[in-house]
């Protein structure tokens, strides 16, 4: 009966283990280990919204653009690309989203090879793209006797652009723009005469051809005619070959109409360029002529020949680059009046080939 009673009981416990064993559910996958089974589970979770949370990092983990030295990578290859381990399941799809949502660096996420990529920020534009950027010249003007600012562009130009925009010691120079109409000729020449006064000319080859007795009488009375294109187009919109073509014409012309060479001065079109183009000018031997003082005088003066009096005079400053548009008819009317009270403040009107830029 003793016997019976412990097989009994020896049966009972049997059971028991066997049982016991097997009450585990067959479809839960066991527990996830590895770093790539983890970021897998991760990868299912709802994506936080709260202010200051990375949509794409799991709750509790530091968003993406933040370092993590969590960061389950291994020999610079994420985890995910791992293989698990044959005891465990396969991670779930999201899972190389969610190693680069959380191995990233501050400022710079991971691409899919685990390197470091630019995140948000646009590539940056190569030097040649740089140096093509459309520029247009300008100044600042900080009152009379003194001498302007200018574009931050200038601290760039290096030693193979050359360039003037002022000059130094009680000097103007007069430079006077003739891209439009040519306007009162012979008083414009008289005004000069009368006061013995010297200009600088950038005639357009067009103005050139259609009136080549001006250009002559210019050259004949001492004044300085230089190279302002044949066309007078903005020379961004040019190729090189058509830049290069513009300003050897141009030569070729001034030549034919007075028989000597062109002086080295040029001035683009609008005062429109590009560090490129600056560059180029300068290798064909010239130098780029800007200014220190110009007018709206490509357009009706409201209080007549006042306002280009007014003009130069309250922005009269050392070395100073005078731009007038010739075809302004209130500039003319005040041509003679300005270079005698020029005169009066103490300056002397000069050839850009006297001119002595600051250092």
């Amino acid at each position: 009966m003793r016997t019976t009673f412990t097989a009994w009981i020896a049966a009972g416990a049997l059971c028991a283990v066997l049982l016991y064993g097997c009450s585990a559910a067959p479809d839960e996958p066991p527990v996830e280990t590895t770093a790539a089974g983890q970021a897998g589970k991760e990868a299912e979770r709802p994506a936080q919204g709260a202010a200051g949370q990375d949509e794409a990092s799991p709750p509790g983990k530091k968003p993406a653009d933040a370092a993590s030295p969590e960061s389950p990578e291994e020999d610079g290859k994420p985890a995910a690309d791992n293989p698990p381990a044959a005891s465990q399941p396969a991670p779930e799809a999201p899972v190389k989203e969610a190693v680069y949502a959380t191995g990233s660096s501050a400022g710079k996420g991971t691409d899919s090879a685990g390197k470091a990529s630019s995140g948000n920020k646009p590539p940056a534009k190569s030097a040649a793209a740089e140096d093509r950027k459309p520029l247009s010249w300008y100044y600042m003007k900080k009152g009379k006797g003194k001498v302007p600012d200018f574009p931050a562009d200038t601290k760039k130009y290096t030693d193979e652009m050359k360039a003037l925009w002022v000059g130094t010691g009680k000097k103007v120079y007069l430079t006077i723009d003739t891209g439009g109409d040519l306007g009162d000729i012979d008083t414009l020449v008289k005004s000069l005469k009368d006061n013995d006064v010297k200009a600088n000319f950038f005639i357009a080859g067009y103005n050139v051809r259609k009136n080549p007795n001006f250009i002559r009488t210019l050259v004949a009375d001492g004044h300085l005619v230089a190279n302002h294109t044949m066309t007078h187009t903005d020379m961004n919109k040019q190729t090189d070959e058509e830049v290069k073509k513009e300003i050897e014409d141009y030569e070729k012309l001034y030549k034919e109409v007075t028989g000597e060479e062109i002086q080295p001065f040029f001035r683009f079109p609008y005062g429109k360029y590009s560090m490129h183009l600056l560059k180029l000018v300068s290798d064909m031997g010239y130098t780029s002529v800007f200014w220190s003082t110009a007018m709206r005088d490509w357009e009706p003066r409201k209080n007549g020949a006042e306002d280009p009096y007014n003009d130069i005079m309250n922005n009269l400053h050392d070395g100073n680059i005078i731009l007038m548009h010739q075809g302004s008819p209130e500039n003319i009317q005040a041509l003679d009046r300005i270079v005698k009270e020029v005169k009066k403040a103490g300056y002397e009107f000069a050839l850009l080939t006297d001119i002595q830029p600051p250092e």
